[in-house]
């Protein structure tokens, strides 16, 4: 018996008789298919590894894709640098952290805490997220300032190496700092009454 075709047709030869289709071969055109779509597939995840290491006693965790150059760094405050940033913006605690290909990163703290930088008060949660590139920090969360009488979320962060600043969004206000206040890893302290340093 000939076999249908999808509008109810049955497959002919040249010569009228009717025949099986080419069943094999459209089988293996199927499965050449299905193992290159899941060729490319498997190309476009990202393979990624975990690195730990040892830095202020505290076991760091970063994640990179094996296919690009490193950026990764065992310690965060030694990566801040490479997108532009000084290492003293994150204080001493940083437990771990992981950083995407497209630049979303998670930092986690030991615990909950503030610095003072000069005169400014910040505010750390334990879980710090934003998106990070050259120069540039979008999507903050995790980080608040003080102002007057109100803690200010820092939602985004930019470096200016020309003036040597970093222009921190905090609500709805800019402020300009100098990358002098942040060279250095600061200590965090657990509470709000912080001595002068």
């Amino acid at each position: 018996m000939p076999w249908p075709t999808p509008d109810g047709r049955r497959w002919r030869t040249n010569l009228g008789n009717t025949c099986q289709p080419p069943m094999a071969s459209s089988l293996l055109t199927l499965l050449c298919l299905l193992f290159l779509s899941l060729l490319s597939l498997s190309s476009s995840l990202n393979i990624r590894r975990p690195i730990f290491s040892q830095s202020n006693g505290l076991d760091l965790f970063s994640s990179r894709n094996l296919d690009r150059p490193s950026l990764a760094a065992d310690d965060i405050h030694d990566l801040l640098p490479r997108y532009g940033f000084p290492k003293g913006l994150l204080p001493n605690n940083v437990k771990s952290y992981t950083l995407s290909d497209d630049g979303d990163f998670t930092v986690d703290l030991i615990s909950n805490c503030y610095v003072k930088f000069s005169d400014q008060l910040v505010f750390y949660g334990k879980n710090i997220a934003g998106k990070l590139s050259y120069g540039s920090v979008i999507d903050v969360h995790g980080i608040q300032a003080k102002e007057a009488f109100l803690w200010l979320p820092i939602t985004a962060m930019e470096s200016d190496p020309s003036s040597a600043t970093v222009v921190f969004s905090v609500g709805f206000v800019s402020k300009t700092l100098p990358v002098s206040m942040f060279e250095n890893v600061p200590s965090c302290s657990r509470n709000l009454n912080l001595q002068d340093s």
